[in-house]
């Protein structure tokens, strides 16, 4: 793969993962928007896995505290709150795993200009509405399993492209009144064990494979995508400590806007 491709692929997934505006729909307009070749769902993935990592790193107290919650004894499921965090997230990992199973293959056909030009403007707005409308001062200590679920509920409509596994989590937890900085959280917890079983299986592919070309590739992929990702995910943090989700959404809506012009121009 050219050089220079792989670079802009991984600043791009690792600027967009965590960010609520379409890591993948970003990922699926590279290629269209310029004379590249589609970098194929290997590169893609390696680039996701980069940006694991990086939450990994920032989220690495959450971590900790939900690996101890989980081995430490007593309590009941729900007791200890990192022991209560990593039944949550399963719970809302649930939906995406099954749907995501069921249609496997039959989405690619949306991989389109026009179906991202949409789902950037549809979600942008509904993410603005559910910032602006719903109250703001719940954390998540107080995330029950309804909650949960109803945010894996949402999760599942990320399979479409352009409608942002973040944007659609982080809506969904703002619609149920919590806290900016909290519904980001979550996000980012939600997204490790999809990615991690992804990267997994890009693993064994590669071993499979045995191609040095494409999995050095894939390891430099990774790796940009680490760097980006966290600096975004650090400013992403800081920004919405103190302000809303509006940036993101007009970003949202005007690119919208200019994928439909595009589209049916």
């Amino acid at each position: 793969m050219d050089f220079l491709q792989l670079v802009v692929l991984a600043v791009v997934q690792g600027v967009t993962e965590f960010l609520p505006i379409s890591s993948s729909g970003h990922l699926v307009l590279v290629p269209q928007l310029t004379d590249w070749p589609d970098q194929g769902l290997m590169i893609d993935v390696a680039v996701h896995v980069g940006s694991l990592g990086a939450v990994v790193v920032y989220l690495a107290r959450d971590l900790r505290d939900m690996l101890t919650g989980t081995v430490r004894g007593g309590g009941g499921l729900m007791g200890p709150p990192g022991r209560r965090l990593v039944v949550l997230v399963a719970i809302a990992t649930v939906p995406v795993v099954v749907v995501g199973a069921a249609v496997s293959g039959v989405l690619d056909g949306l991989r389109r200009l026009d179906v991202i030009g949409w789902t950037m403007l549809v979600f942008g707005v509904a993410l603005w509405l559910a910032d602006q409308r719903c109250r703001a001062d719940r954390r998540l200590d107080g995330l029950g399993v309804a909650g949960a679920l109803a945010i894996g509920c949402a999760q599942v409509l990320a399979l479409v492209p352009g409608t942002s596994r973040a944007g659609v989590t982080m809506t969904a937890a703002r619609a149920l009144g919590l806290a900016r900085t909290d519904a980001a959280r979550f996000s980012m917890l939600l997204s490790i064990p999809t990615i991690a079983a992804a990267g997994l299986l890009l693993g064994v592919e590669l071993v499979r494979l045995g191609e040095l070309a494409l999995t050095r590739d894939a390891l430099l992929g990774g790796a940009l995508a680490f760097v980006s990702a966290l600096v975004a995910i650090v400013a992403m943090m800081r920004w919405l400590r103190h302000a809303s989700f509006t940036p993101f959404v007009v970003y949202r809506v005007v690119l919208g806007v200019i994928l439909l012009g595009l589209a049916y121009g």
